[in-house]
């Protein structure tokens, strides 16, 4: 109990003698220690938010305009034309021996610049959000770019050429626009007329048309309305009704994962990995506290939306009846460990000194190397986050709301993120067919009680030294968690280092206090119910198949060459790929951002076309000319492309859509076909993986450092889901889940198979039939 005692700054006993104190000079220096450290982050917030709340000027511009000032007047200039005069009689009198008259003319030229400085800095932060309003450049071909955009890509570099902070950009960026009801209704018809006979689509189309015409124009006022009041007209909402609010499962239904470098490997020591990797993770929120990082910029030009990273650390959901809640606090001093069926409480800091890689490596090894057994109840305690939100909600209040349970379960929840020791060893060994596989599945669920699901974030380390991340999806979408991924995986790499033994490097401090063992007391009624979500989580997990493949043939380079993009290439093999398997079309989600926009989260991009379906149904006859294969796909390329410049700029369909439905339902009007969109199963669910956000290195270089991406469990219960990553220029990660449940899917170790050779994306791919889908003497065959 050493370590309980040096955490408590004094204690007192009651004597016949009176009451008698004792100091702990450690815990006090630890207390003084920290509170330094907390004031500094104060004062450190304070000045970024000065400094940013004056981008794109700074305090050193608005000097030269007080100098300006005051050098003019002693040159007889008056380049206030009378205002410094008016000022200086406005001032009130004054009898101290600094009210002269110099002082008073000084003073009234300091405020004289302050305004036009000010003035100045309102003037260019609407320039550039007018700026960043033109979305003309994304439409423009490659190599074609306008005269127009080449003078405004000059523009916003010039307003934006001050090195910026994180956030410098937030309140220059523009809000999402609302789209306008006919628009988003054409492009709704547009989207299901090759999913549709003749009957149904006209049956569809006398909905739309209604819907337009009577209802759609009063719920499309109150959408106005909100988009000129609310920061964002759609994420508030997205946030609430689609994460939040759901009663389902996190685990399959939410949460994703992400991958560790594959084809390297750092160190084959579990606790020496997470040690660097711990304390990469630190050093980024450190940056990420001080806006150090700098903003994701579109072609080096545009900035993205930095609102999500706020709330990457330090983040919980908290479950609720009827809907969560996410709690984010300012600062975590501690992560919290699970090994074993065990709970741990590891400090992340010595006082104000965050605590060294060898350090931590320490630590965890302590944890490693513990005996002691779970207490009854803990082993599978994490599954009440695995299972249903209303149960846990039920079960938190009862049995977690006071007393020792509500101090352990508190440090889970206010740690900076959760980190699972697992006993396994998953790996990736391109001559195993299954190895990805089980790697994706041990990140997507492991055994359902050895992640706390709740987290904005799981570090997963494994016993040989593999990492990986099990993501909550309701505080940001995969880019953010991407691009700390980057950040980490390229700081452990090239910065932090390991011995020639594969240990951290430095030496440890033996003297640092121990991991401390949470204490739990749960009784049998508590226990039923975490079996029961064990149960619940473990069936929903049994069910997933999931096949994660590396494709080998060619990457982005070669398809590149063939001048189209790759996603576009990628979604319109995936549908040749669906068509062959099920022998029809279905609807299809692919995952766009729209993070040009302020709190900008994502948009749905329908990659089911009439297009594309021309396309796949030309394929499969396989009577067509080369010739009218490459016009085919060419024009299911630039309709794909066109469709997803389309959702990054607002002008998508479902968010509108979706939004509506939900003023329909706040003023309680009935919608037959807003209730029929916002049923409709995405039977393809596809997303792909953002690379190289941060340019840690250079992968021409280290061609073998690639992650392979992340993925997550299936939309819809008997459909697929798609994550995949264009790894560089020559090999693209595909994970792919489905249910075994479901009639309606075939195994993907079989399906797969044929994908992974390149049959199912098509012999335009890697078949045994060559299709040139290039332009002339660049074809790919």
């Amino acid at each position: 109990m050493a370590e309980a005692h040096q955490a408590v700054a004094f204690q007192f006993t009651v004597t016949p003698d009176g009451v008698d104190f004792r100091l702990s000079r450690e815990a006090l220096k630890h207390i003084y220690l920290s509170g330094i450290n907390s004031w500094k982050k104060r004062l450190i917030r304070i000045k970024n938010g000065i400094l940013r709340g004056v981008y794109p000027g700074s305090p050193t511009s608005w000097l030269v305009v007080v100098m300006a000032t005051v050098g003019s007047s002693y040159c007889k200039v008056d380049i206030s034309m009378g205002l410094v005069c008016y000022i200086q009689r406005c001032l009130p009198e004054g009898c101290g021996p600094y009210q002269t008259p110099q002082t008073r003319a000084l003073l009234s030229m300091v405020v004289f610049s302050t305004g036009v400085w000010m003035t100045g800095i309102f003037f260019f932060r609407q320039t550039l959000k007018l700026l960043l309003s033109y979305h003309g450049w994304m439409f423009e071909m490659h190599g074609q770019t306008s005269h127009f955009t080449k003078v405004w890509a000059i523009c916003v570099r010039l307003l934006s050429s001050r090195r910026p902070m994180l956030y410098s950009f937030q309140t220059s960026l523009p809000k999402l626009p609302v789209p306008c009801v006919p628009a988003t209704i054409q492009r709704y018809l547009e989207s299901v007329r090759p999913l549709l006979d003749d009957a149904e689509y006209y049956r569809m189309e006398t909905l739309a048309k209604d819907f337009q015409e009577k209802t759609a124009p009063r719920l499309q006022k109150y959408l106005v309305l909100k988009s000129w009041w609310a920061t964002n007209y759609v994420s508030d909402w997205w946030e609430e009704y689609v994460y939040l609010r759901s009663r389902a499962p996190l685990v399959v239904n939410s949460n994703y994962y992400v991958m560790d470098f594959v084809l390297i490997q750092n160190t084959n020591i579990q606790a020496a990995r997470l040690g660097n990797i711990v304390h990469a993770m630190i050093l980024y929120r450190r940056k990420l506290d001080r806006e150090e990082i700098k903003p994701v910029m579109a072609q080096g030009i545009v900035p993205m939306c930095s609102y999500q990273m706020e709330r990457m650390f330090n983040t919980t959901r908290i479950p609720g009846k009827e809907s969560d809640l996410l709690q984010h606090l300012s600062d975590s001093r501690h992560v919290a460990v699970y090994h074993k069926g065990r709970f741990f409480k590891v400090w992340l800091y010595e006082g104000s000194q965050l605590l060294k890689p060898c350090d931590l490596e320490m630590q965890f090894q302590k944890i490693l190397d513990d005996p002691s057994p779970p207490q009854p109840g803990e082993e599978k305690l994490a599954a009440l986050t695995a299972g249903g939100r209303t149960e846990w909600a039920q079960a938190r209040q009862a049995f977690f709301s006071s007393g020792k349970n509500k101090a352990a379960l508190d440090a889970i929840e206010r740690a900076a993120f959760f980190v699972a020791l697992d006993e396994e060893s998953p790996h990736y060994d391109p001559e195993d067919e299954a190895s990805l596989s089980l790697y994706g599945k041990a990140l997507l669920h492991g055994n359902c009680y050895n992640r706390w699901f709740d987290k904005s974030f799981t570090i997963i380390a494994f016993k040989n030294g593999q990492l990986g991340l099990n993501t909550e999806h309701a505080w940001a979408d995969a880019p953010i968690i991407g691009h700390l991924w980057e950040f980490v995986l390229g700081t452990d790499t090239f910065h932090l280092g390991y011995t020639e033994t594969g240990h951290c490097l430095g030496k440890p401090n033996p003297m640092l206090m121990a991991p401390q063992r949470l204490h739990w007391d749960i009784p049998e009624q508590c226990r039923a119910i975490i079996e029961s979500s064990y149960q619940v989580a473990k069936a929903l997990a049994d069910d997933v198949e999931l096949y994660c493949f590396q494709f080998l043939p060619f990457g982005k380079g070669l398809i590149k060459k063939c001048r189209t993009s790759p996603d576009a290439f990628v979604q319109i093999a995936l549908q040749l790929a669906h068509f062959r398997d099920r022998g029809k079309f279905c609807l299809t989600y692919e995952a766009s951002m729209t993070r040009m926009f302020r709190e900008g989260r994502t948009e749905t991009v329908r990659s089911c076309t009439s297009e594309s379906t021309a396309f796949v149904q030309a394929m499969v006859e396989g009577s067509h000319m080369k010739a009218d294969l490459q016009d085919l796909f060419r024009k299911a390329s630039k309709k794909h492309q066109n469709m997803y410049r389309l959702a990054m700029t607002g002008c998508g369909i479902d968010r509108h859509l979706f939004c509506l439905y939900l003023v329909s339902k706040y003023l309680g009007v009935s919608s037959p076909f807003l209730a029929e969109v916002l049923s409709e199963p995405w039977r393809l669910s596809t997303s792909q993986t953002a690379q190289f956000q941060i340019r840690m290195f250079d992968p021409d270089k280290y061609p073998k450092h690639l992650g392979a991406g992340g993925g997550f469990g299936p939309v819809a219960d008997d459909g697929y889901g798609v994550s995949y990553m264009i790894a560089g220029e020559n090999t693209i990660f595909f994970h792919i889940s489905s249910k075994f449940s479901s009639s309606e899917t075939v195994s993907l170790s079989r399906s797969c198979s044929g994908l992974r050779r390149g049959y199912y994306l098509g012999p335009f791919l890697a078949g045994e039939e060559s299709l040139v889908v290039g332009t002339e003497g660049q074809g790919l065959t």
